[in-house]
Order: C-alpha cells, then sequence, then structure tokens
C-alpha cells in the first residue's frame, strides 16, 4: 500500500508492550488486517506472522525483537512498533518506547498482572509516555476481565480507570459497554453492533464509570469541581478529560476485547486518535548543541534536522538495516546527515516504511515519523543524526545490564575464523550483549538470560555461518602463600661440550596485595649480576602458570639470597630454570592457598521475595551487607563468591518471576574454603595428567 502525506496531528505511535503470551503481536496482526495494510491476515502460531518474521521467532512462536508496522485508518497514520514480552528481550521494549508517543499495554486477561506488565508500566512511567491498556484473550477459558480491571488499578493505582466494562467472560465474552457514552456493542456476523445495555451488568456500570469520572476530572479543576459537588458531567466534557488526563499521563484508561475475535479491535483503533497524543502534542526535545549547551527543540517539519536510531539488524545479505525516528526537520532520501554522536557523515539511501516484514520505498520522512535506511556506515542504535551545519545530540539509550556469563567457542577449526566477525556483526544489532576476554584468556559472552543466549547462537549460525558452543566460564581463581620458608634449586646438566649450571636459595614470604615482588641480597658475589634477570624471569614466568592449581600466583615476595655459579657452564637461562625449580618447589612449603573473587551483589526485588532471595544468597556462600527500601522494593547488598554467580541470571527471575535484578563488581579476593579448594586442584591434576587430544 502506498501512504500519503499527512501532517503532524494526524500521526499516531504506538508501542505494544506486555507480558509474554499477552496477545499483542496477534492483536497487531488483527489491526493491520483491518486497516487494509496486508492482504491476509498474518497468525502467530502457524508462523505467518508479518510481525513475527525472523527465522527463530517463527520456530518459536514468539517475538524477540521490535517489529514496526505503519497503517492508515480515518485519515490518520499510526505505527505500531511490536516488542517482545519475554523478560530476555528488555532492550526491544526500551527502544519501542523511545520511539513513539503512546504506549498500549496488553493484559492477559486471566494471567494477573505479570512481571513483564510491571516491568511496562515502569518504562512508561519512567519516560512520561501517554498510555492506554487493553485486556486482551477476554474469551479464552478462565479469563475474567472484571479481576483484571481491578488487579490492574490495585497494582498501579486509581489513575488505572475503566474506560469500558467486558459484557460476559470467557465462552461467554461477547462484547463491552462503552463507558464514556453508556452504550453496549456486541460482535453479530463478523460486525460489532449497538445493542441494549445488559440489565444486570447497570449497577457495575454505574460504578465503573463513577472510577472513570473520578481519575479523568482529575485532568480539569471545573469538571474536578463538578463531580465533586455531584453535579452532572456530560459525554463532551468527560472526552475532553479523558484526552488531556492521557496525553498529560495522569490517567491510563483500560479497554477490553479479544484479538482473535476482533472484538472491541474498532473501539481501540478510535481510542488512539481520541486519546493518544500526536507528535504535535509533544513537548520539546532536550538535545545537545555543539558547545554542550541544551537545546529544546520542536517537532517541527521544517526545524532543525534531529533523529533518533532506536534499533539496528544486521543482515549478511541486506546489510545493516537502520530503523530511526525523525524528531524534527525533514530526512531526505539519497541525501547526508551528520552522526553528531560519532561526528560522522552518512549518506542516505533509499528510505522505508515498515509494514512487519514488508517495506515500501519513500522519498523523505518528516518530524514524527517512523522509518528505515539501510546499509548506513558507522551509525549504531542509540545514535544521533542532524545536520553538519547544526549539530545536535540526544542523550544515549539506557538499556538494560545483561548479567549471565558463558564461556564461549568455535565448533569447529572452520569456525575459528568466521567467529570473530560474526561475533562483531551480531554485536551491532545487540544491545544487550557483551564479548569480553576474561583474566582466564577465555572468550566470555555476557547476555539477559539463557533465552536471549540461545537466539544469539542461532543467529550467529543462521546469519553469518559461524557455529559456537558455550560452557561455563572458569572462575579466576589466584595462588598464594601464607607461610614463609628457604628453599634450593639447583639445575645442572652436561651434554657434549658446555653444560648448564645454575644454583639459588630463595626466600619466599607473603606479600599482601603486593603482587609479584623480586629482590636480592646476595654477598660476596656468590651469584653474578648478570644472572638477577634470569632468575627474576623464572620466578615471574612460574608464578604466571601457578603452581598448585594452574591459577597465577600472587602476593608474595621472592628474595635471592645465595647460590653458586660456574664459569663456564653457567648463563642466565640455567638460573632461570633454577628458579623456577626453586618456587615450584617452596610453594609447597609455604602453606599455599587458592584465592576466589568476591563479589559485591546488589538484587533489587519485590518485598515478598526479601525471604527467598536471602535464603538462596546464603546457599551461595553470600554473606548479606545490608539492605535499602524504596517504592516497593528491596536492594539486598551482599558479598557472594563468583564462582556461585554464573548462572544466577537465571536462579533469580525464576524466584522472582521475572521481578528481581542484580549487578554485580569485584570487591575482592579471599580464601576458597578447604574443601572447595580441592576439588579445583584435582580437577587441575586430572587435567594435567591427561594426554593431549584424549
Amino acid at each position: 500500500m502506498t501512504m500519503k502525506n499527512v501532517d503532524l496531528p494526524h500521526l499516531r505511535s504506538v508501542v505494544l508492550a506486555g507480558h509474554a503470551g499477552s496477545g499483542k503481536t496477534t492483536l497487531g496482526e488483527q489491526l493491520l488486517f483491518r486497516a487494509g495494510a496486508v492482504s491476509r491476515l498474518g497468525r502467530v502460531d502457524d508462523g505467518t506472522s508479518h510481525l513475527d518474521f525472523e527465522a527463530e521467532e517463527q520456530k518459536r512462536r514468539e517475538s524477540l525483537s521490535l517489529a514496526v508496522a505503519t497503517f492508515e485508518t480515518d485519515g490518520t497514520r499510526i505505527t505500531l512498533v511490536d516488542t517482545p514480552g519475554y523478560l530476555d528481550f528488555g532492550a526491544e521494549v526500551v527502544s519501542g518506547f523511545h520511539a513513539t508517543d503512546g504506549a498500549l499495554l496488553v493484559m492477559d486477561a486471566s494471567g494477573g498482572v505479570e512481571a513483564g506488565l510491571e516491568k511496562a508500566v515502569a518504562l512508561a512511567r519512567g519516560t512520561n509516555t501517554a498510555t492506554c491498556f487493553f485486556i486482551n484473550k477476554t474469551d479464552r477459558e478462565n479469563a475474567d476481565p472484571t479481576a483484571a480491571l481491578d488487579a490492574l488499578r490495585a497494582a498501579f493505582g486509581s489513575k488505572v480507570a475503566p474506560l469500558q466494562l467486558a459484557i460476559g467472560a470467557a465462552e461467554s465474552f461477547s462484547g463491552y459497554v462503552d463507558l464514556v457514552h453508556r452504550k453496549a456493542w456486541r460482535m453479530e456476523g463478523g460486525k460489532e453492533v449497538e445493542t441494549a445495555i445488559p440489565s444486570d451488568l447497570e449497577g457495575e456500570v454505574a460504578r465503573r464509570r463513577d472510577q472513570l469520572l473520578e481519575a479523568a476530572s482529575e485532568a480539569d479543576d471545573d469538571v474536578l469541581t463538578k463531580y465533586l459537588e455531584g453535579e452532572e458531567i456530560s459525554d463532551a466534557e468527560l472526552e475532553a478529560c479523558l484526552r488531556k488526563g492521557v496525553k498529560e499521563s495522569v490517567l491510563a484508561p483500560v479497554l477490553v476485547g479479544s484479538a482473535t475475535t476482533g472484538i472491541g479491535l474498532r473501539a481501540l483503533l478510535d481510542a488512539f486518535i481520541r486519546y493518544l497524543p500526536s507528535p504535535a502534542d509533544e513537548a520539546p526535545v532536550d538535545a545537545k548543541d555543539r558547545g554542550g549547551a541544551t537545546v529544546a527543540v520542536p517537532p517541527d517539519p521544517n526545524g532543525p534536522l534531529l533523529v533518533r536510531i532506536f534499533k539496528t539488524s544486521a543482515d549478511p545479505f541486506v546489510g545493516r538495516l537502520t530503523y530511526l525516528r525523525v524528531l524534527s526537520g525533514t530526512l531526505h532520501a539519497q541525501a547526508h546527515a551528520w552522526n553528531s554522536t560519532r561526528n560522522e557523515d552518512e549518506r542516505i539511501g533509499q528510505l522505508l516504511l515498515l509494514h512487519g516484514k514488508e517495506q515500501e520505498a519513500i522519498g523523505e520522512l518528516k518530524a514524527g515519523e517512523i522509518g528505515a535506511v539501510a546499509k548506513l556506515g558507522v551509525t549504531a542504535t542509540g545514535d544521533t543524526l542532524s545536520s553538519r551545519e547544526r549539530p545536535l545530540t540526544l542523550p544515549p539509550l539506557q538499556f538494560p545490564t545483561p548479567t549471565l556469563m558463558l564461556a564461549i567457542e568455535p565448533q569447529s577449526k572452520a569456525d575459528l575464523d568466521k567467529m570473530g566477525p560474526a561475533l562483531q556483526r551480531m554485536l551491532e544489532e545487540e544491545t544487550t550483549a557483551r564479548v569480553e576476554r576474561s583474566e582466564t584468556g577465555e572468550q566470555i559472552l555476557v547476555t539477559m538470560g539463557e533465552a536471549h543466549t540461545a537466539v544469539i547462537i542461532e543467529r550467529l549460525k543462521r546469519k553469518f555461518g559461524s557455529a559456537i558452543v558455550t560452557r561455563t566460564p572458569r572462575v579466576p581463581y589466584k595462588e598464594t602463600i601464607r607461610g614463609k620458608t628457604q628453599v634450593h634449586g639447583r639445575y645442572k646438566k652436561q651434554t657434549g661440550g658446555h653444560g648448564m649450571f645454575g644454583d639459588v636459595w630463595i626466600e619466599l614470604e607473603p606479600n599482601p596485595g603486593g603482587g609479584v615482588e623480586f629482590a636480592e641480597r646476595v654477598v660476596g658475589g656468590s651469584v653474578p649480576k648478570q644472572f638477577f634477570p634470569g632468575i627474576e624471569k623464572g620466578i615471574r614466568e612460574t608464578a604466571a602458570e601457578g603452581v598448585v592449581a594452574g591459577y597465577p600466583l600472587s602476593d608474595f615476595k621472592a628474595t635471592l639470597y645465595d647460590g653458586s655459579f660456574h664459569n663456564v657452564d653457567s648463563n642466565e637461562l640455567s638460573f632461570k630454570i633454577a628458579a623456577s625449580m626453586a618456587l615450584k618447589e617452596g610453594v609447597h612449603q609455604a602453606r599455599p592457598v587458592l584465592l576466589e573473587p568476591i563479589m559485591t551483589v546488589a538484587v533489587t526485588v519485590p518485598d515478598e521475595f526479601m525471604g527467598e532471595v536471602n535464603r538462596d544468597l546464603n546457599g551461595r556462600r553470600g554473606r548479606v551487607l545490608g539492605m535499602d527500601t524504596g517504592r516497593g522494593m528491596q536492594v539486598i547488598n551482599a558479598n557472594v563468591p563468583q564462582a556461585e554467580l554464573f548462572s544466577y541470571a537465571t536462579e533469580l527471575r525464576s524466584i522472582t518471576g521475572g521481578r528481581g535484578t542484580f549487578s554485580a563488581t569485584l570487591d575482592h579476593y579471599e580464601e576458597v574454603p578447604a574443601h572447595l579448594a580441592e576439588k579445583v586442584i584435582e580437577a587441575h591434576r586430572k587435567t594435567a595428567e591427561t594426554p593431549p587430544g584424549h
């Protein structure tokens, strides 16, 4: 379909968010189909969805990435940004909120208030996004739209107000009552027709309309006075309050319906147009100019160019596809723009309007419009495009921090050369994944969770032909000594011609926090100075390899205090080997211990999970240091060994139903309990004894 030009007041952009399985994508598919934007109705369950078009999404039958779909209805252009509900893909939801003016938060009528919905509400409030709720799946078994409405109000306050009241529930759900105009609608023959309000609902309609009036009247002082004094409020006054209250984010109306049967979708589109803001209603955006001063930029097609990049998709055939929202000015195809985040020029090729997996070429995108462009050179998610003459920069997007760590390696030798470039391309689109090198030398993939990891592995294979395998990372233990000893190292080798001879006496002692320190107090020239560098090298290289468990030996002082040499056979290498022999023997005499990294962990959880989370931390050898309270959440501060945290992201989510989050930073090293240290040492011993290739 070809889009017509529309002005700012006739643009709407809406992010669909909520918990996984609430029916967001099915809802989006129905809206696209009913508006004629697609010729056939796509279905998530059979893999024909226009919005879930990635191979991994079709395989799993769930959204894993945001998708953009633009359509027109009643002279208004609406752009939907469908986002995943699964918590591993929360970065896509963050991007969706920063790309749109309004939000529709979708709730399963039988599911209650779940973690994905809570996080969406928090994002809506944090970004001050105008919001409506849609209670979906009201026709499914065990659905209770009335209980769902009450749960929303209990969780998020009385400003969450019913705009509609469901008629029936589960298999008896047949329509809804419009509480603004006090009219009822039922589905008959595939169409919604007006009908009489059921007599048994009249009392409930009056009660729920009063809830709506109470919340909506807060938007207008005169109407509030009339409400408090018991005066009649007209439909027109109520509509004006709704429009103002939603746009100012002081009211969130609740609609009901079923995406599968289509009940309530006509009213939903009407609510988008009536109550959600257009770009013309939005306040100016704050950006920084070249000098770092804050500039308020209004949404004006004739204003300075200001474009937010909210998603990047890497494709081995098409190249990089960049999703963008024009906040001010007009972006032209086949022109140039200035990436003010990176101070680089970008050539803008073909601009695209998106209809799910379908694309429509367009000559320009104006303020308020959302689209995409292919094959930009340097631009990444979160960047700002503007003009070189007037560079403006938006604040970076704040994404969730990944916490699940896995060691990765190529599946085969054939994948070795592909893995590096494939990971680099993958990171262009995965804003909440990191690849880093650990102290143990392993390559570590850090993700949001097990599902995120699985999808990344699948995409690396499908898109870039690189197969990788994962395993639990090695803990970066350290070795040290607790005692003091004096040890003799002697290396003598005689072959034809010159031999090898090195002889040292070394004193070993603890050196807490001092790393590896080498000193000498040789008297009388028993070891000539030219051999000191070799001795120190032998000490440091052996320490780096470890002695008892194959981990770096640190925090000790080695002092050379005596030895002997041969005028002909002694050389630097001989003394290096002798020093290494001395250190290996001496460590075992000096009460060696294994040290493990201890992390400072901050776990944020709702109050009701405090006890279980504390018990779990204790089971991980954690020490709770204290707790902070705020907004119904508790922050538990604790010290926990890193060895106990590699899978904590998954297990915390399980304990808290996805509501808990945590962060961890290295605090210090401390001694590993003896029974655990012995297991680590024994594992090293077995590895060392296993011949290569076995």
